[in-house]
């Protein structure tokens, strides 16, 4: 296929980018690198009442984030353009009064109220609701008299009768469409701004499009954007239909939908790798050859093929999104993992946000401590609670390993060679460690399980000497004298 491919990805600016959208993205993405293809993003802005300032940015701003470049798009140009749907509208003038001339669209001038009416004695019926077609053969004497009430018309599609539209699907095989239970389909609304099903298709056209890669909710557009192309004359792309995208309790999403966080934007924020996150993107729908599951932009390019895509619902499983990620964040430098972590202890009030240099070292020994653990960012807060406590309460796992007999000669040496200690660092807590060994005897759980929970208040947690060291020689030596106190 080569330079033949060229893919388009058409956000409206209508918000966030959603979860669903930048898979749709992705494989657009993908799809272009693996044929050695061309990726366009275009931006549908037809639907003024819902378009958002600042959408468009935070779009483009979060498909970089995750990774991908585009060859022809608002920001980098290209000889297609424009790349908005609204710089174009002059365009698409002319293509809607070819469709007037031919007969093949025509004004329609029923109300919102009359319309509404027509669908609700459809529903009583039960029938369908769709548009009667009352004004497609209008005469210039009753547009007139239309006119002259003050009536402004929509711009429908004369859809033909009795046709069956064939999509061959590159995901889910030959569909079907009867023309008949389609309804002749607003093209342009009353203002002359097209709708979105005539503007994608006149732009895919002119932008040479090769193929439309998206999810399933646009598998109905389907139909009514091939009879547009057939009334051009022109080829008709080559379509595919990603699955639809579960939320954990296998139920279709919904943007209300709170059992799963939806907007790539908040998996920035929370402190998610863009890496990780377009790993598991790419896998909702999609499958590799093998087992293997954590692949680069790169390798997923090289793979990436649209008969492996799968007609089954993908489910959006947060657990395996967050395994993922704590993939990438234990082969992460460090300086990375603490850019994602520590802007949420400061956010949380555990940090100052004018740190001193040795309180970002501070802060980055801590957030190292568990960069083996951490699943995303945001979890720093809950996982490093202890080290912002000034006091413990010990629960009642903790309280019994306290009251085994040898603790007052262990907390009571350790105490002592702690104090001794002058440079208070990991390898000095090591020695004072094997130095309460040697002197109570004591080995094993019997030494270093009442140290911790002493220290920590945890009967598990991260490397002991580690940890001692970050609580710090004061915080440390007065838990331990309290509760030989005691």
């Amino acid at each position: 296929m080569g330079n033949d491919v060229r893919v388009r990805f058409a956000p409206s600016p209508t918000g966030h980018l959603h979860i669903g959208g930048a898979r749709s993205a992705l494989f657009n993405y993908l799809f272009a690198k693996s044929q050695g293809g061309k990726f366009i993003l275009r931006i549908e802005d037809t639907d003024q009442a819902r378009n958002v300032d600042q959408a468009k940015e935070k779009l483009l701003d979060s498909l970089k984030w995750l990774g991908m470049e585009w060859d022809e798009s608002i920001d980098v140009g290209g000889e297609y353009g424009p790349y908005s749907c609204m710089e174009r509208v002059g365009l698409y003038e002319g293509y809607i009064q070819q469709l007037l001339e031919s007969g093949k669209a025509y004004y329609c001038y029923m109300t919102e109220e009359e319309l509404e009416a027509e669908r609700e004695a459809q529903k009583a019926r039960g029938e369908m609701p769709r548009y009667s077609g009352r004004d497609r053969d209008l005469t210039e004497e009753q547009r007139n008299a239309y006119e002259a009430k003050g009536l402004k018309p929509v711009v429908r599609f004369r859809v033909p009768e009795g046709q069956v539209i064939k999509i061959d699907d590159a995901v889910r095989g030959e569909v079907t469409f009867e023309s008949d239970g389609i309804g002749d389909f607003v093209i342009a609304r009353k203002d002359g701004i097209p709708m979105y099903n005539f503007a994608v298709v006149i732009d895919d056209h002119l932008m040479k499009i090769s193929h439309v890669i998206r999810g399933e909710e646009h598998l109905s557009n389907t139909p009514r954007q091939v009879l547009l192309y057939q009334a051009f004359g022109w080829d008709v792309p080559h379509f595919a239909h990603a699955s639809l995208i579960l939320n954990p309790d296998r139920q279709k999403m919904s943007k209300r939908d709170e059992s799963i966080i939806q907007f790539v934007e908040q998996y920035k924020e929370l402190g998610y790798l863009p890496e990780a996150l377009v790993n598991f993107l790419s896998l909702l729908g999609w499958s590799p050859v093998g087992e293997e599951e954590i692949f680069s932009m790169k390798e997923l390019g090289e793979q990436f093929t649209l008969e492996r895509v799968s007609k089954a619902p993908a489910v959006f499983d947060t657990d395996k999104l967050a395994w993922m990620n704590n993939q990438y964040v234990q082969k992460a430098e460090l300086d990375t993992v603490v850019n994602l972590a520590l802007p949420h202890l400061v956010k949380a009030g555990r940090l100052p946000e004018d740190m001193t240099a040795e309180e970002k070292d501070w802060a980055s020994k801590l957030i190292g401590l568990y960069q083996e653990q951490l699943q995303y960012g945001a979890e720093i807060v809950e996982l490093t609670e202890l080290f912002f406590k000034t006091e413990i309460e010990y629960n009642e796992e903790a309280q019994t390993v306290l009251d085994e007999e040898q603790v007052p000669e262990v907390l009571g040496q350790f105490l002592q060679e702690l104090e001794a200690v002058e440079e208070f660092n990991t390898a000095s807590i090591k020695a004072a460690m094997k130095a309460t060994q040697k002197a109570t005897g004591q080995k094993g759980k019997k030494l270093f399980m009442p140290i911790r929970v002493a220290t920590t208040g945890q009967i598990h947690g991260r490397d002991l000497a580690d940890s001692i060291e970050l609580l710090g020689k004061g915080v440390v030596t007065a838990r331990l004298q309290l509760l030989l106190n005691n």
